[in-house]
């Protein structure tokens, strides 16, 4: 590990160097490649670099005890070299974790796609909740959210709804919420008190460039058509929604939510574009199964990741049998805890099998 870290260092000083030299300035493309590389290797150098100074330390401390003979300053050594001791250990563990591969879309923006399963109206309800819910945790997190499309029942819910978050490292985060979102409460169409168990699905898709994904558009059809909202009301006097058909893979995707047609297209282009790159990505997880079965953050969108219990206020996260009491906090957008909790299971495993 330190052998890599040394070499790290080296490269990290030879770009700080190229990226004074003039050709490189002028050279847009190279500038920038060179920008993100120091960006992505900045903290990795830094810890390094406090492991380095703390590891100096504890030899100092050492070396000054064995001369040290006054019991008071022998006292304040010995503390500096626990408190070294220990940081050079947290520092260790630390690095093994920045070291680890990254996931190249990590840093991506994210498409969300919500699709109310099993219950019906309940489970459009539900849907509807999630949306906000995921909403709030961006708006939390300074990202910016565009919606792509709806389709909306008449008491609130939503049958499935499309979103982009737009932020540096939204996937990272927003990763782990892929797969099926589980309810269990009394509805407000119940009139039994019973309680109901509805399922939703969410797809977290990376946004994926032209260069990632080939579109041939003569592979596509669009179809236009006036925009509808709950009762079939017209939402637009002209024909702005439209409907795009993908057909070597059958993916049809509608877009209305925009006035304008053009910028429909747009959203519909990015949503095919974000599902061809998923259908690759799990080509390549498929290969891998072995390893996928082993990452939290990465499961299969027809797993059951979350149970949402309302009478208990209790939110299950089943993946880490993770349990907390605080439904509310949760449903306000509040999911910091159980995605920093999914992070660190993941990182774990992934060293698990590194060691």
């Amino acid at each position: 590990m330190f052998d890599k870290l040394e070499d790290l260092l080296i490269r990290f000083e030879e770009i700080l160097s190229e990226l004074h030299e003039p050709d490189v300035t002028s050279n847009q493309e190279r500038f920038r490649s060179l920008m993100k590389e120091q960006s992505d290797l900045t903290p990795i150098i830094e810890a390094y670099r406090e492991y380095k100074k703390c590891k100096q330390d504890v030899e100092d401390s050492l070396t000054m005890l064995e001369e040290e003979s006054d019991d008071e300053m022998r006292s304040l050594l010995k503390e500096t070299l626990n408190e070294s001791k220990e940081r050079v250990a947290s520092l260790e563990d630390e690095l093994k974790i920045l070291l680890l591969p990254k996931d190249p879309n990590d840093e991506k923006n994210v498409i969300v796609e919500i699709r109310a399963g099993a219950g019906g109206d309940e489970a459009a309800l539900f849907a509807a909740e999630m949306y906000r819910v995921l909403v709030k945790y961006a708006e939390s997190r300074n990202f910016k959210i565009e919606t792509m499309n709806t389709d909306e029942i008449g008491i609130g819910g939503m049958k499935d709804v499309s979103f982009m978050i737009n932020g540096h490292g939204a996937y990272s985060r927003l990763k782990y919420e892929s797969g099926v979102h589980r309810v269990q409460r009394v509805p407000a169409t119940e009139s039994g008190g019973r309680i109901h168990t509805s399922t939703i699905t969410v797809a977290i898709m990376p946004e994926a460039s032209e260069v990632e994904v080939n579109l041939d558009m003569n592979e596509c059809k669009f179809d236009v058509f006036r925009s509808s909202g709950n009762g079939g009301q017209s939402v637009n006097t002209t024909d702005s929604a439209v409907r795009l058909t993908h057909h070597p893979t059958g993916i049809v995707i509608s877009c209305q939510d925009e006035k304008s047609q053009l910028k429909n297209k747009d959203k519909a282009i990015k949503i095919l574009r974000a599902k061809l790159y998923e259908i690759e990505q799990e080509k390549q997880h498929d290969a891998e199964s072995k390893m996928r079965r082993s990452q939290v953050g990465t499961g299969d969108r027809s797993e059951k990741i979350r149970t949402y219990n309302f009478p208990q206020g209790r939110v299950t996260d089943h993946r880490i049998k993770l349990t907390m009491h605080r439904l509310e906090s949760v449903m306000n957008g509040d999911l910091d805890e159980i995605i920093d909790s999914l992070i660190a299971a993941d990182q774990a495993a992934k060293l698990g099998r590194i060691d």
